[in-house]
């Protein structure tokens, strides 16, 4: 049966509260025009005439719907004769919309956030009729994110940690965690001299709104035992460096590896004048601040899979003369019995692979070989490793100028 259910018109309603609107209309009298008029779906010519048991069945349930005024009109059916049918559904209040699908109670806790914030920050209630769901899931957290906002306002571009934020009932956890509403309010509530608009999202909150952030660190292994050591590191392959060092390093390097597993990292071969970076835990961003890293072979080393390539297409955007390792179809093929499964592979089109990367890739999005396929760079065997870099080295570096 196609006609229209009680459940049918209280899902109309409930797609108006999941869109926001009913919420809205608690505060805002132009939202919705009452009554509001629900779509119906009503029983045909035919069905009367063939059906009409159950039209007869159908009516009185419809009828006792909750919540609803129904317009009726009188038909005259060729079989059947008079009927009094539905013509229209009405709901005629905000309150008979949340009353059926049960939202009174939580229609009036968001309107006890709206009227408090009206007071506390006038600029944030623009923000409830954006997200008004989302204002009535932050509900048991609301005073303390007003508090931090109220701090905020007190102490712009406080140039301290998160960590030393005092506000009752919250730490940095807290913060952290809400990092992308509190972004979304501070930029409504603070001036705009309070807010460096070149950083942006949450990874670039603490920057963005004049907090000290924990120092990046690169991490590297020198490769050529004859490098000189780094002054405090005698002995030491292993070193971490703050962008700031790192961008400095004068050391007579050729080339340049980096690889995102840590494994490969720290058992990568022994190669002359050479260091391997290893890539995990910050955005090519940093490393683009090393200008020497221009000069450098550079060689990164992914996994062979859709996301691999993505990664090599990012970093290529900072350094177009990097070159991929390991990461082709001979490869691939040659270690079929390591082949493993990429969970959500990536579609996009990525513009900075070489023709033969861009046919590796397109056959890794579209499945051509193996649906979701992929290579983890941990698998690849150690001697094919050695072999490419044996192969490497006997390639002359040119120099570069970045």
């Amino acid at each position: 049966m196609s006609w229209s259910s009680p459940a049918d018109l209280r899902a109309q309603v409930q797609r108006l509260w999941d869109r926001g609107v009913l919420l809205r209309a608690t505060v805002a009298d132009d939202v919705i025009n009452w009554p509001l008029r629900l779509s119906l779906r009503l029983p045909s010519s035919a069905d009367l005439a063939a059906r009409f048991e159950a039209v007869r069945d159908w009516l009185p349930v419809l009828a006792a719907t909750p919540r609803i005024r129904i317009q009726w009109r009188e038909w005259t059916h060729r079989v059947q004769g008079r009927q009094r049918l539905p013509e229209s559904v009405w709901v005629d209040s905000l309150a008979d919309a949340l009353a059926m699908i049960e939202k009174t109670r939580a229609a009036a806790q968001f309107r006890q956030l709206w009227q408090h914030t009206q007071g506390a920050q006038p600029a944030l209630p623009a923000w409830l009729l954006r997200r008004p769901l989302q204002a009535l899931e932050l509900a048991d957290r609301w005073e303390r994110l007003l508090a931090i906002v109220g701090w905020m306002q007190a102490h712009p571009r406080p140039g301290v940690y998160l960590r030393q934020v005092d506000v009752p009932g919250v730490d940095s956890k807290f913060i952290e965690a809400h990092r992308g509403v509190l972004g979304e309010w501070l930029d409504l509530v603070l001036p705009p001299e309070a807010v460096d608009a070149s950083a942006g999202g949450v990874a670039q909150f603490a920057r963005r709104y004049g907090f000290l952030d924990k120092p990046l660190r690169i991490r590297f292994r020198l490769l050529d035992p004859s490098l000189p050591s780094l002054p405090g590191c005698n002995g030491l392959s292993d070193i971490a460096l703050d962008i700031d060092s790192f961008a400095a390093l004068a050391l007579p390097l050729e080339r340049v590896f980096i690889t995102e597993n840590e494994t490969n990292f720290l058992a990568f071969p022994d190669t002359a004048r050479a260091i391997v970076i290893f890539g995990a835990g910050y955005g090519w961003e940093a490393l683009a601040q090393a200008d020497w890293l221009h000069r450098c072979a550079l060689h990164y080393w992914g996994d062979i899979d859709t996301h691999g390539f993505v990664i090599l297409d990012q970093l290529r955007r900072h350094f177009p003369h990097a070159v991929s390792l390991l990461m082709d179809r001979a490869t691939l093929l040659a270690h079929q019995t390591h082949w493993g499964e990429e969970l959500n592979p990536a579609r996009r089109d990525l513009a900075h692979l070489s023709e033969e990367e861009t046919a590796l890739y397109d056959e890794l999005r579209f499945d051509r070989i193996r649906p979701h396929l992929r290579l983890e760079q941990e698998r690849i065997g150690y001697g094919c490793l050695q072999t490419a870099l044996a192969e490497l080295v006997r390639i002359p570096v040119t120099g570069r100028s970045g």
